[in-house]
């Protein structure tokens, strides 16, 4: 693994001076790389670039995460979290206090491509988030398509106490995935159904700022249209790892968004 300088910058700001290679929402000016972006600001040997933050998944502390294994060093795993940041697993999380690099062979756990649902527990902007699996439906993806959608559109994407994303799943026979990074994963018994949830998923991540989008999806999904029933207290997302902690922090979200799920 390589290591990656980041830190904040806005348009203007110097970001690194010397014989680096100007890339995304960077420019040279003399000696200096200047940032033309909000964003973060990534120094490393391939040259210097602005993610800008707009749509970025920015880590939290407790965040459900679905990553996929891009590397491994001695000590950890390397996920792409769908990030700015590269999440890191650590060994001893899987293995215990007692791993040891030459007696147990990582790779026997988690392999590059791997995808995996994690938690993130430990984040403070200066590192790179460290994930762990120790809890319950948390650890190895062993089928399923995946697709990234905007973090932002996570909210929109489940719904009103679950309701859209159980419409989905119900209407296609599937079982979806979500990770609060924006990383979703859809399992299902035909190919037929899997390929319609994707669709339907699709749609939700472009129109969710428009409205009556849950009727559209609806007839997208051949749906009767059925009254508003009472609300209850259950929090079902379906599919999600210990879902309903993504409805109770999404909830400020999900208000912005003015959801109409009548």
């Amino acid at each position: 693994m390589h290591h990656v300088k980041r830190r904040y910058v806005i348009p203007g700001d110097k970001i690194v001076e010397g014989n680096f290679r100007p890339l995304m929402n960077v420019i040279k000016a003399g000696n200096a790389l200047i940032a033309t972006r909000i964003g973060i600001a990534e120094t490393g040997r391939d040259g210097v670039k602005v993610i800008p933050l707009s749509g970025v998944y920015i880590p939290r502390v407790n965040d459900l995460v679905i990553g996929k294994i891009v590397d491994h060093s001695s000590l950890s795993w390397e996920v792409d979290i769908n990030s700015c940041f590269s999440a890191h697993l650590p060994a001893q999380d899987v293995f215990g206090r007692d791993f040891s690099p030459a007696r147990d062979d990582m790779t026997k756990h988690f392999a590059v491509g791997d995808m995996i649902t994690a938690r993130i527990m430990a984040f403070d902007r200066t590192r790179d988030p460290m994930l762990t699996v120790q809890d319950r439906d948390l650890g190895k993806i062993a089928r399923g398509e995946a697709l990234k959608i905007s973090a932002t559109r996570v909210p929109r994407l489940i719904g009103k106490r679950g309701s859209m994303i159980q419409t989905i799943e119900q209407a296609t026979q599937t079982r979806v995935l979500i990770g609060q990074n924006g990383i979703v994963v859809v399992t299902g018994r035909t190919p037929e159904g899997i390929k319609l949830a994707v669709r339907a998923i699709k749609m939700v991540e472009e129109e969710a700022h428009t409205a009556n989008l849950t009727q559209r999806i609806k007839v997208l999904l051949n749906v009767p249209d059925t009254p508003p029933q009472q609300e209850t207290s259950r929090a079902p997302v379906g599919g999600t790892p210990k879902s309903e902690e993504i409805v109770s922090t999404m909830d400020e979200v999900e208000e912005e968004l003015e959801v109409d799920e009548k």
